[in-house]
């Protein structure tokens, strides 16, 4: 009798979600393609039908991640219009919203060492994630004097920087810390800060 073909309704996918949860479990590094092949049902040999190698495998993860962030942080722009400074904040919070829903996604995108050049599709979608925080900053700093006005990928870089590490020391139970507010708070906190820094909300009398 013939050997009858493994068949798999979407291995690709089944792949993806393997590792994903592989990642969260065990750290990019931690685990093999065997054995996200055995979790999702599938011999090790299947897996180079679809990747070349875990790192693109991973690669295929941060893409999908960055997808659902993008599409998180322009809902959470539009969501907070018409103030701009509303905009502003609520995408900082959608950043750690992203990262407590997704941690699977959020390490593969940020601390699986993948390069966002690592494929023009990822360097693609990474940039449209990017670009909603940088178009809020744009638009909120856009009433300051052009000679006072920081450049608004600045602007957003550091906020990028003041949500990741939101993130990183406090928003994932990371372990042996313990944040001394809710996440939320300490990233609203740091965000008042720096914008009555640059002017754009007034001071607490």
């Amino acid at each position: 009798m013939p050997k009858r073909g493994y068949h798999h309704g979407n291995l690709r996918q089944a792949l993806i979600d393997a590792a994903l949860a592989l990642i969260e479990e065990k750290g990019p590094t931690g685990f093999t393609l065997s054995e996200a092949a055995k979790q999702a049902g599938v011999t090790p040999a299947a897996v180079y039908r679809h990747f070349a190698g875990r790192e693109d495998l991973i690669a295929e993860a941060a893409r999908q991640g960055y997808e659902i962030f993008a599409d998180l942080m322009e809902y959470a722009y539009d969501k907070g219009q018409p103030s701009a400074l509303a905009s502003f904040e609520a995408t900082g919070r959608a950043y750690l919203a992203f990262a407590r829903k997704y941690p699977g996604h959020y390490i593969s995108m940020f601390e699986s060492g993948i390069s966002v050049n690592h494929s023009p599709d990822l360097a693609l979608v990474s940039s449209r994630a990017m670009g909603v925080l940088e178009k809020a900053a744009a638009k909120l700093t856009e009433n300051m004097p052009e000679d006072k006005r920081p450049p608004a990928r600045m602007v957003s870089a550091h906020i990028w920087a003041m949500s990741h590490g939101v993130v990183e020391l406090f928003g994932r139970g990371s372990p042996g810390q313990k944040s001394p507010f809710p996440p939320e708070e300490l990233l609203e906190s740091g965000i008042g800060i720096y914008l009555r820094g640059l002017g754009l909300i007034k001071s607490d009398d």
